[in-house]
């Protein structure tokens, strides 16, 4: 079945005009906390068969199995711990923060489901710290599901009491990983943790703590309600069920749009964000700029989980698809992104805190006309020092700047390589070599 409308945006109308924040009487009046109520109905072990059977993946970047992330934790210990991670930093990423401008109590009836299913005692959404109306849309929110008894009661047929708080943010991009989270929570710097322990063990206050992300979590209600045969109607046999896609860029109409996964970049673009702006396609980051870009022959791209092995990226992240057109000077917009990563880097890995700075010197002299024919190589071999190998660093900060470095060049290395000056030798050019990745 191909998809037939939205699901996590049916409350939210296509024309701005119409929109509007939907609060507890507008929820329920659209079927809000249906969903609840038939979990409910269930053995806690049968909703979490049902999160597995109905193959959602994590919306938040890595697309891990949800379900499966839940069986992690060990049995009978206790208190367990939900951390939601909304901290949404990731640049080109905007599709959390819409879903809540508008429906929040999607994501509060999700997490009383996953709370539910876990035997989870406290909640606590971790949200972005320049995110200053959301948290008070939530807060809101959160103060009517209690008043509701959605929060604050005991979870049927047991005695924990599942209370819900927001936490607020300071503003790190690095607080973004899971672990960097939980430090962050526990009110400690922003340091990701070595692993293991994993979180299912020993997360938030050493206790088990399972980490999902806010569109994760809002596909329970509807999975719940409907069923996973439903949700696995959509998508493909890898990537079951619908996604938010963030378009920014140059396109006539940026948004937040919801369609099945799978869908091609080049639909998405032409027929919901209105077509490319001021030119021609030339490149598109597909999922936030950790995951890398897509070159000139990759506009139809299908945007699901295995987009990384199709096309050379390192996946869909959170589906935050930036488009660029032919006007675009590459080599600019690469400078901008690794200026992020190097000023965000928490500087506790020594390949990531040197590897980023130095790459953003390295195009830095590019950009002002400095560069010679050994930075394109330089460039390579750094970015392959940060994360070539599997544990180079303790979190992925390092994998996305690298990731980000590695295919510019390699789907775009003339643009590169005519920014560089050819050095003289005896008064011979001598120009660069390739490396062979």
């Amino acid at each position: 079945m191909a998809f037939a409308g939205p699901v996590l945006l049916k409350r939210i109308p296509a024309d701005p005009a119409q929109r509007k924040l939907y609060r507890w009487a507008d929820y329920n009046a659209t079927g809000g906390y249906e969903g609840l109520k038939k979990a409910q109905s269930m053995p806690p072990e049968d909703v979490i068969k049902l999160v597995i059977e109905s193959g959602l993946r994590g919306r938040g970047g890595a697309g891990f199995p949800c379900g499966t992330k839940w069986t992690f934790l060990p049995k009978d210990v206790h208190p367990r711990y939900l951390a939601v991670n909304f901290d949404e930093s990731e640049p080109g990423t905007f599709k959390d923060r819409y879903l809540i401008d508008h429906d929040p109590h999607v994501l509060l009836e999700g997490i009383a489901i996953a709370a539910y299913a876990n035997r989870i005692s406290t909640s606590y959404i971790y949200i972005r710290g320049e995110y200053h109306r959301q948290a008070r849309v939530l807060e809101e929110a959160i103060a009517e599901a209690y008043a509701h008894g959605v929060f604050g009661g005991k979870h049927p047929g047991t005695d924990i009491i599942h209370n819900c708080y927001v936490h607020r943010g300071a503003g790190a991009y690095i607080c973004g990983e899971e672990t960097g989270l939980l430090e962050s929570l526990e009110g400690k710097r922003g340091w990701p943790r070595i692993k293991p322990p994993f979180p299912a063990v020993a997360g938030a206050f050493a206790k088990p703590t399972i980490i999902n992300n806010v569109e994760t979590l809002s596909c329970l209600p509807a999975i719940a309600l409907h069923g996973a045969a439903w949700f696995k109607s959509m998508g493909t046999p890898s990537s079951a069920g619908p996604k938010l896609f963030g378009v920014s860029g140059h396109v006539h109409r940026p948004g937040v749009f919801e369609n099945e996964l799978g869908i091609k970049m080049s639909v998405l673009i032409e027929k919901y964000a209105g077509g490319v702006k001021g030119g021609k396609y030339k490149a598109a980051i597909p999922g936030g700029v950790s995951m890398g870009i897509l070159g000139t022959d990759q506009y139809d791209a299908a945007l699901d989980f295995d987009i990384g092995k199709k096309y050379n990226v390192l996946g869909l992240g959170t589906a935050g698809v930036i488009v660029m057109n032919d006007q675009t000077d590459l080599v600019r917009a690469l400078r901008n992104i690794v200026r992020f990563f190097a000023h965000e880097s928490c500087g506790q890995c020594t390949p990531c805190r040197e590897g980023t700075a130095w790459m953003h010197k390295i195009l830095n002299r590019i950009v002002a006309g400095l560069g010679k024919p050994r930075d394109f190589d330089l460039l390579m071999e750094v970015a392959f020092s940060m994360g070539a190998m599997p544990g180079t660093t303790i979190c992925g900060l390092a994998d996305g700047a690298n990731w980000a470095v590695r295919t510019f060049l390699q789907k775009f290395p003339e643009e590169f390589k005519a920014r560089l000056k050819p050095q003289q030798v005896g008064g011979v050019n001598i120009t660069p070599v390739a490396v062979a990745v």
